[in-house]
């Protein structure tokens, strides 16, 4: 297996040296799955790596009622299906400092965009094939990059992104969003919020979301237009979700559509059940089936474990 590069391994050792001055916690999750996968030349069947993870987060109070923390967290790939070692099998995802205090907080490093996180938990079938990254635009996690995020008015928050663009030539990137209630659903029982992206990697786009829970049943929905910054390659579409807790297990459905002006649509399908062991450990299945006008039909049908820790 080739070795990880260095600037990760400064970067993991930055975190431990960090940890030794203040509060640390160590976290992650293991996502592991048995699929069958058709894209139109027959089934294969792989081991998949669905964005496993681990990271460091911690932080400390400052004076003046300010508090700094930081996060850095690496994506690995356990199941290493890159036999020939051009791919490391560790990768950066949200790495940060930031500071909070009155005025809300500000981080400043590689984050997910506001108009990303915007989507709360809508997508039932994060980090693996259903995952909504597949066809809307907009999925972005940037470094680069100073967030701002409001606290609370009313259930109100205010947040945005500013993406510097590290080119002579290239233009700065802006996302912004305002979002009301608890995308956990824990503290309310909606959850709204519209976003827009101006000039994120050659996009504009305006997301609306929303979902809600009643009892065991939780419904949400997404709808977004987006173009590229030219006014080409326009397209809009939505996302439909649902899940029904029963027990140790929740059902889950999501139905998918992106309509593109040139006239290709795509439909996609997800369906799945997810077991609960423990609180940190679970098993699951699920299959989707995505299909275009101008594309070949594909497949998806897997089983996985996950634990996090």
């Amino acid at each position: 297996m080739k070795p990880v590069k260095s600037t990760l391994l400064l970067s993991v050792l930055s975190a431990l040296s960090f940890s030794a001055q203040a509060d640390v916690t160590v976290y992650g999750k293991a996502n592991v799955s048995v699929q069958s996968s058709d894209e139109g030349e027959g089934s294969v069947t792989e081991l998949k790596s669905n964005a496993s993870r681990f990271g460091f987060k911690g932080g400390e109070k400052l004076d003046n009622n300010l508090e700094v923390f930081y996060r850095f967290e690496f994506q690995v790939d356990i199941t290493d299906a890159d036999s020939k070692g051009d791919k490391d099998n560790i990768t950066a995802r949200n790495q940060y400092v930031g500071v909070k205090g009155n005025f809300g907080e500000v981080l400043i490093g590689r984050k997910d965009t506001v108009f990303k996180v915007s989507q709360g938990r809508v997508d039932l079938f994060n980090d693996v094939e259903g995952d909504i990254k597949n066809h809307l635009k907009g999925e972005n996690r940037l470094g680069n990059s100073i967030t701002y995020n409001s606290h609370s008015f009313n259930g109100f928050k205010v947040h945005g992104t500013f993406i510097a663009e590290d080119d002579a030539d290239g233009k700065n990137g802006y996302s912004a969003a305002v979002s009301y209630g608890d995308s956990k659903l824990k503290k309310s029982n909606i959850y709204g919020a519209i976003s827009a992206d101006s000039d994120v990697k050659g996009y504009d786009a305006v997301r609306l979301t929303v979902q809600g829970k009643v009892a065991d049943v939780k419904l949400g929905a997404i709808y977004q237009t987006q173009e590229r910054v030219d006014g080409s390659d326009k397209a809009d579409g939505y996302v439909l979700s649902a899940s029904y807790k029963m027990g140790a297990n929740t059902l889950k459905a999501q139905y998918q559509v992106m309509d593109f002006d040139q006239g290709d649509k795509i439909d996609g399908v997800s369906v799945g059940i997810d077991h609960k062991l423990n609180k940190v450990t679970k098993i699951y299945g699920f299959y989707t089936s995505f299909d275009g006008d101008n594309q070949v039909e594909r497949n998806y049908l897997a089983a996985g474990f996950e634990y996090k820790f």
